[in-house]
């Protein structure tokens, strides 16, 4: 059994055998094991039985597993018998030539961590990135993962949610007002059409009597008085297409109910009357003209 001990490669002054590099894979794998569990642990039970937020406990938990990562895996090296310094040099020299291949990951990876600690969004919010909403499923070392209202799994790597702009719906107030514009004909009766909108919110349950609802007149448009109906809802805002076209449902039949019209881009043309001179070329000159093209 001397091979097991036989040097296989140097690093620094160190001669790493093959019994030192099966016994280093073993411990990284046993080292990655014992992070995920213990962070998972921290993670969804130990902290959920304190009570905080889903997201602050999936952050706390990621931040203990890379912390136990590389506590371990600087245990296993030494544990092997190789030097942590040289590693070091090692790496930092494979750096320079692979650098540029690995920006990106690099760039992610650190990127995740910026989510994780400052925490802009975490998981369980409900996010709108390029124009696509959803709710943060998971925040990895590389990527988020979000799941769209019609339950479409979305990656975006983790420099993206850092350097462009998001909207969160769920960060700090959960408190979060709609707007539904709405037009109706000229000659409406705009009281009528106050009452109807109001009614319309506080018939709906996800709408927040506080703060109350609110109906704005904006201004004349081309076709129609333009209003504004704008509500608070708490509820609602991981399904904002759902509560939209519920209010609108809702509005077309307050509206039916009221007698209150909805106008359709119309134009009206006036035609003047009168008498338009016309002029007719003399006969003489017409078979003159005739003639040159004959």
């Amino acid at each position: 059994m001397n091979w097991l001990t036989q040097p296989l490669l140097s690093i620094g002054q160190a001669r790493v055998s093959l019994a030192a590099l099966v016994l280093f894979v073993c411990a990284v794998v046993l080292v990655v094991i014992f992070a995920r569990a213990v962070g998972s642990l921290i993670g969804s039970r130990l902290l959920a039985r304190a009570g905080m937020d889903r997201g602050l406990q999936y952050a706390i938990g990621r931040m203990v597993y890379y912390a136990l990562l590389v506590l371990g895996l600087m245990i296993a090296l030494q544990t092997s018998g190789i030097e942590v310094g040289s590693v070091t040099v090692i790496l930092g020299a494979l750096g320079v030539g692979i650098g540029f291949g690995l920006q990106n990951i690099v760039n992610n990876f650190v990127s995740g961590l910026i989510l994780l600690v400052e925490r802009p969004l975490q998981v369980g919010d409900w996010i709108e990135a390029g124009g696509i909403g959803g709710r943060v499923e998971r925040i990895g070392g590389r990527s988020t993962m979000i799941i769209t209202s019609d339950n479409i799994t979305m990656i975006i790597p983790n420099a993206d949610l850092v350097t462009q702009q998001i909207i969160n719906w769920s960060h700090g107030d959960p408190k979060v007002r709609f707007r539904i514009p709405v037009g109706v004909a000229y000659g409406s009766d705009i009281a009528r059409v106050r009452q109807a909108l109001l009614e319309v919110a506080t018939g709906h349950p996800g709408v927040l009597p506080d703060p109350p609802p609110s109906v704005f007149f904006h201004g004349f448009g081309d076709s129609s008085l333009n209003m504004e109906l704008a509500v608070w809802t708490r509820d609602m805002v991981q399904t904002p297409l759902r509560f939209r076209s519920d209010l609108n449902f809702a509005i077309d039949a307050a509206f039916r109910r009221h007698g209150v019209q909805i106008p359709f881009p119309q134009r009206d043309l006036h035609f003047k009357s009168g008498t338009v001179p016309v002029s007719l070329p003399a006969p003489e000159a017409s078979a003159t003209a005739a003639q040159r093209h004959g």
